[in-house]
């Protein structure tokens, strides 16, 4: 049995599906899913123990006066406290899940713009601590006193994370220029030098 010599050729010629690659960066999930877990946590105990005290100042002058009437009051009791705890989990997940989401948002959109405009990529965690206290007194109706404070402090978180950041650049680029004196040294044949060039790498890398 023979085959055609174009055949394979056309099998070989036919183009390959392409794959399509998603690089998403760490902090669009990493953030926002942190934040959705401490509220799920917090969200269960606030709502539980709220859903506890309730339903004891609600029978507080109805205690029952036999065991399966204890039984039926205490089974009651536990399906209000895990029914009040889910409730509030789920409320507490979804506005601080908002609130992260609207820090990374913030930054990436500042982030964007900085590409075309230097300065404002400068600013982009204050912007995302500015617009996350905003979003955060929205999601959870604040007062006007209580929500200009929560303004004024995603500023200093900002502003607290810029500096951070200046920090982290600043020892980058005093790492990399002490390297490269390293390398220079070395390739002049100082070879007491090379330990000290491991070293700074190591400091790089990290």
């Amino acid at each position: 049995m023979s085959t055609h010599p174009d055949a394979n050729d056309d099998f070989s010629d036919a183009p390959k599906p392409r794959q399509i690659r998603l690089n998403i960066p760490s902090r669009f999930y990493l953030l926002p899913g942190s934040a959705i877990l401490l509220g799920l946590t917090l969200g269960f105990v606030r709502g539980s123990r709220t859903a506890s005290l309730r339903f004891l100042a609600e029978n507080v002058h109805h205690a029952p006066t036999t065991v399966q009437g204890w039984y039926f009051y205490n089974k009651t009791k536990n399906y209000r406290v895990i029914m009040g705890g889910l409730k509030e989990a789920g409320v507490e997940a979804v506005k601080l899940g908002t609130t992260a989401a609207g820090w990374v948002c913030f930054e990436e959109g500042m982030g964007r713009v900085g590409e075309k405009v230097p300065w404002a990529g400068e600013f982009k965690e204050v912007v995302a601590g500015t617009g996350t206290g905003a979003v955060f007194a929205l999601a959870y109706r604040l007062p006007r006193k209580a929500a200009t404070r929560a303004v004024v402090l995603g500023i200093m978180v900002g502003c607290a994370m810029r500096g951070l950041r200046w920090s982290q650049e600043h020892l980058r680029s005093h790492a990399q220029a002490r390297a490269a004196e390293l390398e220079a040294a070395a390739a002049e044949g100082r070879a007491e030098v090379v330990e000290d060039i491991k070293q700074v790498s190591k400091t790089i890398s990290k």
